[in-house]
């Protein structure tokens, strides 16, 4: 029996073109131990946790004529050192020359002969600390068989887990014929299977409206969505085969004492934030703003199953990551007034079904937001780019150190795909005391996109130092 891509994992493939690789990354700095974190460790460290993901060693295997969808398969001639590569910056490495090779990286789709991800160790940044930077492919990672890799590499004290029983042998991947015979027989027992992977790809206005209509919490509010578009503006332009990427560190405290002052919560004054910034940037793009100028956000929000009595990782399945559409007033001059309508705007997407808050989320042991990063590109994948302006996805992370062996992780930067017309991906997570940003962009249409992460610090210095 063959193990057939899902219908969504298949359509992640099916859509990806040259200048939009659908893979989620990360970029993990670490502090280097006394006793020594180099290529060799990492190698030996990836090696002992693959037990635990049998997908990470599967590669897809297409069906001659497209009779179906395509297979996982093991992968005959697995190669861990071209998964696992080694780079390195010239000395002494600063974030901004990381970020540059980041960008490059980013922008290099895949290779599908082979399993779907990989990973760099950096190596010359100054005060010699190195850096991993992850590329999963969005078919790879479903939240409940297969987490990103990210989960099993970091551990939460520096000691060595031990690893688990390894025994993996590749089995023979099934012949042409074979995938032909399988594909006709599935048609056979199942006459609506051919159609439905012919349909897979296609992206139809009916689909369009029904997510809509999920995000946005009502048939009416749906068809205004579908009847106006979200705003023009630079967000929306066509994606070219170049990336530019930066990320940003700013502290939980500042959005505590926030969320102290106003009421409202955490997530909420990352978001006004945001808009206080994309509003600064907006302005030094001479774009002329008015009281009611917004700019509408897909917010991935992750959801509790109906059937499950509390957050827990079986609830946390790709159809429970849910997109919301969520306005961002950058026309209001007031950051006071901006956090309301945003916590507004989020308490109307919270009362719908039942989100989950990000306390929930970090009771979950195992809790990785590289994952829930993935899932949140996977929920925001099939929509309509007329639709939202820029993706936004907020994961929370822990507030202890994690380690990758001995190493202590210093930073990370999540770093989010750019979808067709969407020139900007922001991935936000905390850990450890600060609020990570990590901001990925077009390289023609976003080539100030380091000047946004400026305007990031601003508008949240703006907003301490607002009386109200």
């Amino acid at each position: 029996m063959v193990d057939r891509l899902s219908a969504l994992d298949a359509s992640f493939l099916y859509v990806e073109e040259p200048a939009t690789p659908m893979h989620v990354g990360g970029v993990a700095v670490f502090d280097r131990p006394r006793d020594g974190f180099d290529y060799a460790k990492l190698l030996s460290l990836v090696s002992h946790r693959l037990g635990y993901l049998p997908r990470y060693r599967q590669r897809v295997l297409p069906v001659p004529g497209h009779l179906a969808r395509p297979v996982w398969v093991d992968d005959v001639d697995f190669d861990l050192n071209y998964h696992v590569r080694r780079s390195a910056l010239p000395e002494p490495g600063t974030e901004e020359t990381l970020f540059e090779l980041v960008s490059r990286l980013m922008a290099r789709p895949l290779d599908r002969e082979r399993p779907l991800w990989e990973i760099y160790f950096i190596e010359g940044l100054a005060d010699g600390k190195v850096a991993l930077v992850t590329k999963t492919h969005e078919a790879l990672v479903d939240g409940s068989g297969t987490v990103d890799l990210g989960q099993l590499i970091l551990d939460s004290s520096p000691y060595e887990r031990e690893p688990g029983q390894d025994n993996w042998t590749p089995r023979r991947p099934p012949s042409r014929p074979q995938l032909v015979l399988d594909a006709v027989g599935e048609a056979v027992q199942r006459p609506t299977a051919l159609v439905e992977s012919a349909m897979t790809a296609a992206r139809d206005v009916v689909a369009t409206a029904e997510k809509t209509v999920g995000a946005i919490g009502g048939a009416a509010s749906a068809l205004r969505s579908l009847v106006s578009p979200s705003p023009s503006g630079p967000l929306n332009r066509h994606v070219s085969g170049g990336r530019v990427f930066t990320g940003l560190r700013t502290s939980l405290d500042d959005y505590r004492a926030i969320r102290a002052k106003y009421g409202c919560t955490v997530n909420d004054a990352v978001f006004a934030v945001l808009t206080g910034a994309l509003r600064a940037w907006l302005a030094s793009r001479e774009l002329t703003l008015n009281p009611s100028s917004t700019i509408r956000a897909l917010v991935p929000l992750a959801v509790l199953d109906p059937d499950t009595a509390e957050f827990s990782p079986a609830g946390l399945v790709n159809n429970r990551v849910k997109p919301y559409l969520v306005e961002l007033p950058v026309g209001e001059p007031n950051p006071v007034l901006r956090l309301q309508h945003i916590g507004h705007a989020m308490v109307a997407s919270l009362d719908d079904e039942r989100t989950v808050a990000a306390r929930a989320m970090l009771k979950v042991g195992g809790f990785a937001p590289a994952t829930m990063h993935s899932l949140a590109a996977r929920a925001a994948s099939s929509f309509s780019g007329r639709i939202f302006n820029v993706l936004i996805a907020n994961s929370p992370g822990p507030q202890q150190p994690l380690y990758a062996g001995s190493a202590r992780m210093a930073a990370i930067y999540p770093v989010m795909p750019l979808l067709r017309n969407q020139a900007l991906a922001i991935g936000i997570t905390s850990y450890h005391g600060g609020v990570y940003f990590g901001l990925n962009g077009d390289r023609k249409a976003l080539f100030d996109v380091d000047v946004l992460a400026g305007m990031i610090e601003e508008s949240l210095e703006e907003l301490k130092g607002t009386n109200w």
